[in-house]
């Protein structure tokens, strides 16, 4: 049978297979079915434009700057960690981001495609980041996000087991193609909605020095800036849940 045109688009948005996955929930969506509690610490994303600042694949040699960026502009970001040759290779990096606040999930050890592996080989992916991210910090994540946005009803079956959500995004500025800052931030600021959730890696070349520009942009729109979770509070995300702008 042919998948209905809207599911289809769907699929392409989140390249995955289009049979595989289901139960796609938008952060706002997942808000409002929270009921109206609100959290003592998160901003209030209903009342607020609210958008999430992540970062994925380090921490890297960069990642240092970008902490004092985020610490000088007062902002919390989520950091998306991948283990081998990053979380192995700087677990001081990992801790100071604990301490000063920010959000750490999971982006697998070696970042393998995960709707192509075994569920034994996608628990072997996610299991070490988890391991290590604990050890430094005494906390496992709770969240993940899967390499090229690739999940499936497969791979949601294993992070409901590990109690991991799944955070894609709806920004992306492909800062993994460019080096020019300036573009970066364009590309970021004319994606940009409420409740988005924007995507870059702080170990490209590019992206650093991008970062100042897009928060205080940001904030001239009248955004704030904030991690996923605060972005979805009072809803907690679910593990196995697949979560998008």
């Amino acid at each position: 049978m042919t998948p209905p045109r809207s599911l289809f688009l769907l699929c392409l948005l989140l390249t995955v297979g289009c049979s595989t996955l289901h139960g796609v929930t938008a952060p706002r969506d997942a808000r409002e079915a929270a009921g109206a509690e609100k959290s003592s610490t998160a901003p209030d994303c209903n009342v607020k434009k609210c958008v999430a600042l992540t970062f994925d694949g380090g921490p890297s040699e960069p990642t240092p700057k970008l902490l004092d960026i985020l610490k000088e502009k007062k902002v919390h970001a989520t950091f998306f960690l991948q283990g081998k040759g990053h979380v192995d290779t700087y677990p001081g990096t990992v801790l100071r981001m604990a301490k000063e606040g920010h959000e750490i999930g999971n982006h697998t050890w070696s970042h393998k495609v995960l709707t192509e592996l075994s569920a034994k080989e996608v628990e072997a992916e996610m299991k070490p980041v988890q391991d290590a991210v604990r050890d430094i910090t005494g906390r496992a994540p709770v969240l993940m996000r899967p390499p090229q946005g690739r999940t499936s009803d497969d791979v949601s079956a294993v992070m409901k087991r590990l109690g991991l959500a799944q955070i894609l995004w709806s920004v992306t500025a492909k800062d993994y193609a460019t080096t020019d800052s300036s573009l970066i931030t364009r590309r970021v600021l004319e994606q940009t909605r409420r409740d988005g959730i924007i995507l870059l890696h702080d170990r490209h070349k590019g992206t650093v020095p991008a970062v100042p520009g897009i928060i205080d942009s940001l904030r001239r729109r009248g955004y704030t800036v904030v991690t996923v979770s605060q972005l979805m509070a009072p809803a907690v995300p679910e593990p196995g849940g697949v979560y998008r702008p």
